[in-house]
Order: C-alpha cells, then sequence, then structure tokens
C-alpha cells in the first residue's frame, strides 16, 4: 500500500478528477459551498444573456459577455478539480484496500466440527480456525494459540507479527495472512463493520464530515459573500445615478472577484489533503475533528516503554551485596532464570555467557519453575534438594528474605537507589534467607528523543511520561529524554486524571495506548492514537489508530494537524488579501471617468475598465489551480510559538496576497488590452 501512495497523483486520478469537476456543476452539489454557489448562479445569468441577447439588450456585448462566462465557468472547474483531486487520492488509495476484501473461504468451528463457509456469512461471536498461509476471514480476537501474521495488507509493512491468545497482541483484522502456526479467532464484527470497511468508507470521504472550524469558516466566508453581494447590488443605482453604464456581466464578474472564491474554492479540498496526509503516515482518523484537534494540542501523555524507550529491560551488569561474589550472584541469577522466557531472564542468560561466567546447569533438574506474579513480584526456580532461588523487585525479595528468617545486606537499598537514579531497574537475587546482590535491568531511551520533545515544546506542547517505575528510576528517564513532567507507579486511573485535569484548565489532551487499560483514558483524550497491535477495546475507544503501531508517531499526527489549521489559515489569509488588491484593480477603473479624483487609486493604471475587469476575472479564476498543489501537500510547517506563526502567516500570505495579484493583474492586463 506504501507504493500506492507514492503515486497518488497519476494520470487516471488527474482524468477522473477532470470528469468530476463537470459532475460537480449540479446545483445540488454546489449548494454545499455557499461561496462557489453564487459564483455559479452568476455563471448561469451570464450565460442566458450570452445565448439570449435580444431578450436582454446585450446584443453589443456578446464577445464581452462570452469571455465572461468562459472565465467564470473555469473558475468554477478549477475549484471543483481541487476538491476532486483530493478526494481521487482517497478512492485510489480505497480501491488498493479493497482488493483485501475479496471472497475468503472461513473455516467456521460449530459443535468440535469445521464448516467452510464464505467469510461474508460469518457474524459476531462466531469462532473460525485459521491456519498457515490461509487468511484470516474477518475482525476478531485470538483466543487460542499463537501465530505469525502478515500484515501488509493493511500496514504496508513486509514484517510479520506475533498474534496470541490473552494478551494485548490478540486483535488480528481481515484480510491479513496467517504465515506460521495455527489459531483459534473469535469474530468481533458483522458483515460490512470491519476494521477494512471502517477504512475504505473514511479513505473514500463517504461520511466525511467538515470539522468545527472548517464549518466556522465556512459561515465566515458564507458572511464575506453576503456583503459583497449587498455592496455590489448597491453599486448598480449608484452607477445609474453617476451617469456610468454597468451591466449585469459587470456587476456579476465585480462581485466574483471580490468575494473570497479562492479559499472558497479550496476549502473542501484542504480538509480533505489534510485527512489523507495522517492517511499516508498509516495512521487511521476516524474523522476530520480528530486530525484537526491534534493541531490545537496543549498536552502530551506518553507511555515510556516502547514510546521513549525502545521498551525491552536487558541485564547489563551483575552487582553484589553484603560482600558475596559477583561470580556466585550471577551463577544464581542464572539458576533463576533458567526456565525464564521473558526477554529479561533470557538475557541474564546472555551477560553470563558474555562475561565468560558459568552456572551449575544440573540444578534446573527436576526443579520447579515459579512463574512472576504480580502479587509476588518474583519469578525464581524451586531446586530439587528443597533449596528455593528468587529474583524480582528488590522490596518483594526482602519481605521473602525476611519472612524466611534471614537477613538483608546493609548496602542493598543504597545499591538498589544507585541503579534506580542511573535509569535502571534494579532485581534482587536471593537463595533461601540469603541475598546475593542485584541484577541491573536497564532500558534505552530512543535516539532523538530529546531533540523531538524540544520540538514538542517549541510548539507549545507540555509532554508527561506514565511509567510503572519508580519514582527515582523515572525522573532518570524523565530528565534523560527530556520531557516537562512524569508520573511514577501510574495505574489507569492515574492517566485519566492527568487527562481530566488538564482538560479543566481549558486544554486539549493527546495520548498514546495499546492495552485494554489504555482504552478509558483514550477515551478521555481529545486525540486517543491507539495502536493496531493493541486490543480491540483499546481501538473503538481511540478516534485514530496507527497501523504501524508506532507509539511515537502521535509527534507525526500532531505536525500534521497544526499543517492542515496552517494551510488553512495562511490560504484564508492569502485570499482575503488578495480581494484588496481586486478592490483596487476594478473599482478605480470603474468610476475613474464618473469621477475622475478616483484617478488617484487607479495605481496599477490599468488599460481601461472592460481589460481590468477581464484581467482580475482571469486572475481570479487561475490563482486557484496555482494554489491547488500548495492546498494538497499543506504548508510547510516548523515547530514555533502561535505568536511567530501568526507573524509568518501574515507576512508571507498576508503581504504576498497583495503583491502577487497587483503584479498578476498588471500583466494580465497588458496582455488583455492590446487583444481587446
Amino acid at each position: 500500500m506504501n507504493s500506492n501512495r507514492k503515486s497518488m497523483l497519476t494520470g487516471p486520478i488527474v482524468k477522473n478528477a477532470l470528469k468530476d469537476s463537470f459532475i460537480k456543476l449540479n446545483p445540488v452539489t454546489m449548494m454545499k459551498n455557499p461561496v462557489m454557489f453564487v459564483v455559479e448562479a452568476g455563471t448561469a445569468v451570464v450565460l442566458l444573456m450570452t445565448v439570449l441577447p435580444g431578450y436582454f439588450g446585450t446584443q453589443e456585448q456578446i464577445g464581452f459577455n462570452f469571455t465572461v462566462f468562459v472565465i467564470l465557468l473555469l473558475t468554477l472547474l478549477f475549484a471543483n478539480f481541487a476538491e476532486a483531486l483530493a478526494e481521487g487520492r482517497g478512492k485510489a488509495q480505497a480501491d488498493s484496500l479493497k482488493k483485501t476484501k475479496k471472497e475468503i473461504t472461513a473455516n467456521l468451528l460449530v459443535n468440535g466440527t469445521i464448516k467452510q463457509i464464505p467469510s461474508t456469512d460469518l457474524r459476531k461471536g462466531d469462532i473460525v480456525i485459521v491456519a498457515q498461509g490461509e487468511m484470516i476471514p474477518g475482525d476478531g480476537e485470538v483466543i487460542e494459540g499463537l501465530a505469525s501474521v502478515d500484515e501488509s495488507a493493511i500496514t504496508g509493512e513486509s514484517a510479520p507479527v506475533i498474534k496470541e491468545a490473552g494478551g494485548d497482541f490478540s486483535s488480528v483484522t481481515g484480510g491479513t495472512r496467517v504465515v506460521s502456526d495455527r489459531i483459534q479467532i473469535r469474530i468481533t464484527s458483522d458483515p460490512g463493520e470491519s476494521f477494512i470497511d471502517r477504512m475504505i468508507s473514511l479513505v473514500e470521504g463517504a461520511k466525511r464530515q467538515k470539522t468545527p472550524n472548517e464549518i466556522a469558516l465556512n459561515t465566515l466566508l458564507t458572511s464575506l459573500t453576503l456583503i459583497f453581494l449587498i455592496v455590489v447590488v448597491t453599486l448598480a443605482p449608484l452607477a445609474r445615478f453617476l451617469e456610468i453604464n454597468l451591466e449585469i456581466p459587470v456587476l456579476i464578474a465585480l462581485l466574483v472577484c471580490l468575494i473570497p472564491t479562492t479559499i472558497g474554492g479550496l476549502l473542501s479540498a484542504i480538509g480533505i489533503a489534510g485527512m489523507d496526509r495522517v492517511t499516508q503516515f498509516n495512521v487511521l482518523a476516524m474523522s476530520g475533528k480528530a486530525v484537526e484537534a491534534a493541531g490545537d494540542i496543549n498536552t502530551m501523555i506518553l507511555d515510556k516503554t516502547g514510546t521513549i524507550t525502545f521498551g525491552n529491560r536487558m541485564a547489563s551488569r551483575f552487582i553484589p551485596v553484603g560482600g558475596e561474589q559477583e561470580a556466585e550472584l550471577a551463577a544464581w541469577a542464572a539458576v533463576s532464570s533458567v526456565k525464564d522466557e521473558t526477554p529479561e531472564g533470557r538475557s541474564v542468560l546472555e551477560l553470563l555467557k558474555k562475561q565468560g561466567m558459568t552456572y551449575p546447569e544440573s540444578l534446573g533438574d527436576n526443579g520447579t519453575f515459579i512463574e512472576f506474579k504480580a502479587e509476588t513480584r518474583m519469578s525464581g526456580f524451586d531446586l530439587a534438594d528443597g533449596r528455593k532461588v528468587r529474583k524480582g523487585a528488590v522490596d518483594a525479595v526482602k519481605k521473602w528474605v525476611e519472612a524466611a528468617g534471614g537477613t538483608v545486606p546493609g548496602d542493598l537499598d543504597d545499591k538498589g537507589n544507585t541503579i534506580a537514579k542511573e535509569g535502571g531497574t534494579p532485581l534482587a537475587v536471593a537463595v533461601d534467607g540469603r541475598i546475593f546482590g542485584l541484577i541491573y535491568l536497564k532500558d534505552t531511551v530512543k535516539p532523538g528523543m530529546r531533540e523531538r520533545f524540544e520540538q514538542l515544546r517549541s510548539m507549545g506542547i507540555k509532554t508527561v511520561m506514565c511509567t510503572g517505575d519508580n519514582p527515582l528510576t523515572a525522573a532518570t528517564i524523565a530528565r534523560e529524554a527530556g520531557v516537562d513532567d512524569f508520573i511514577a507507579e501510574s495505574k489507569p486511573e492515574d492517566k485519566i486524571a492527568v487527562i481530566r485535569k488538564e482538560q479543566n484548565e481549558g486544554k486539549l489532551v493527546a495520548m498514546t495506548g495499546d492495552g485494554t487499560n489504555d482504552a478509558p483514558a483514550l477515551a478521555q483524550a481529545d486525540v486517543g492514537l491507539a495502536m493496531n497491535s493493541g486490543t480491540i477495546a483499546a481501538k473503538e475507544a481511540a478516534n485514530m489508530v496507527d497501523l504501524d503501531s508506532d507509539p511515537s508517531k502521535i509527534i507525526e499526527v500532531v505536525a500534521i494537524g497544526k499543517q492542515l489549521l496552517m494551510t488553512r489559515g495562511a490560504l484564508t489569509t492569502f485570499s482575503i488579501a488578495n480581494d484588496v488588491a481586486k478592490y483596487f484593480a476594478i473599482i478605480p477603473a470603474m468610476f475613474t471617468l464618473a469621477i475622475p479624483q478616483m484617478e488617484a487609486l487607479n495605481v496599477m493604471r490599468l488599460g481601461s475598465p472592460m481589460s481590468a475587469i477581464l484581467s482580475a476575472l482571469i486572475f481570479n479564476a487561475i490563482i486557484i489551480p496555482i494554489l491547488i498543489p500548495l492546498a494538497m501537500k499543506g504548508v510547510a510547517y516548523k515547530p514555533m510559538s502561535s505568536t511567530r506563526l501568526l507573524s509568518r502567516n501574515i507576512f508571507v500570505y498576508g503581504l504576498g496576497g497583495v503583491v502577487v495579484p497587483f503584479v498578476g493583474i498588471k500583466i494580465i492586463d497588458l496582455i488583455v488590452h492590446t487583444w481587446i
């Protein structure tokens, strides 16, 4: 799917957009955009005056009227083309997704037997079996087994992901393929309600609703259109009083030039393109409002593990306590980890091997492995000779040793605190009532995170790290990563509390998550980014889903949201500034003959009233296709404060919006005046 995105402006897309430009001339469609509907109404009037000159008494102006009609029609087509082109990119992406919805045979489990049925016949709650090489027939949750799943049809990434029952990585998506092993899946959606169905609907724009900001801007543009309509209508009696012949086509041309046609023609395309940019980052936004909200985020909540750090705590050192020997500590650490399949357990054995140490492997024979439990916060091994080996959280091991009648070395807490201050996690190792020392587990901050948080800070966004680590470890990681604040030993309710606190202060909050325990906070946040690899509950609660399951991508989402708002603001500023220049082009040219004093306002020195009107009208039409690439790509965004951003917009697009029409209209007038 990534390859498709690189060629979103192919010939077929442009061809279809050209065809849709004419289809969108339907008045019912145009009424959704009040500004351009006024232009269409004016175009229709000028067409009638061109086709029926005798009825309107305009036989002598057929050429002028026809020219005005053509220019107005091109203005409409250019605006429709911008919107159709933006929609075409989404439809092209939807077509690639539809390829994954081809008919799939499902192995339905019914009373212990397998029955093959079309995937379209599956219903929520059905149990299916999917083996190696088979397609997953619908969205679901793994309830038995473990398998590698190729999700490239959805994410574009070729590397398969592990899906297993009972964890945060149990959800699967219809249309993906099992590449190894065999899993049992409970279907969680009815036909037409799957994740892919929602993706297709969203990228096609079928359910795209205008965002609050877009609605407000539409209201402003409609108000400006009504104001200028009243102004132009009142010019007619004023012109008659001054004995100036202002024909209806001239008034319509004046109206079209003065109303905000530029932003009116590009507004919808900007919104659609904004959502498309998010999708190009493999993030599915459930609504345009979510993308827009991302641009106004004040606070960002991020999990430490997997977002700020790599998330794999690995053994890096053995630290003996109470005068014990490092070799003996390492040997008992290895014994406690011999059956431990967690990344931490395996890393203990790897560190032992790396340091050239050995341990009595025979001690692992005929013993009993003790799995880690949240209640005990320890794991270990009960040897066949009755000795018990444990490793785990320092305070938990201390209590276990004391309960067994042992003593705690005096330097244990100091060395444990030192590890925590350095950003590591200490695991104590004990045998019966004797503590041998600590395993130093270390998680590493991802490269470039400090710089990224500095960028967010320059945007005015506060970052808060949530972690289950103790306060000392959390403080060290927070300092190394460069976040503004942190919450140590955090629980799900702590995340909700900090989100509500920020929202009660009038701030917008974003957060990432992938587990069921993150669902309440994802729902509470203004922008909730769930991982596609996470649970169904998390994806249902969020208003965005990251198909690549990269938690740090929320930083890009915020930048895209800000780019959307910035693009809309920049082109609105440019459009309104355009009107100032067109005012100086047309009004003086129209009234100079009757009011010679207005010659002072004719700063462009245009050739004639007729050429001035046509030049301004032509510029008004051609500026729309010129700005289409900018509307589609978005204004280049650089992190900066709101004040600096506003100043930059006013200077670049406000001043540019005045200067460009002056130059453009003058050049067009030199050509048009010669032609007339």
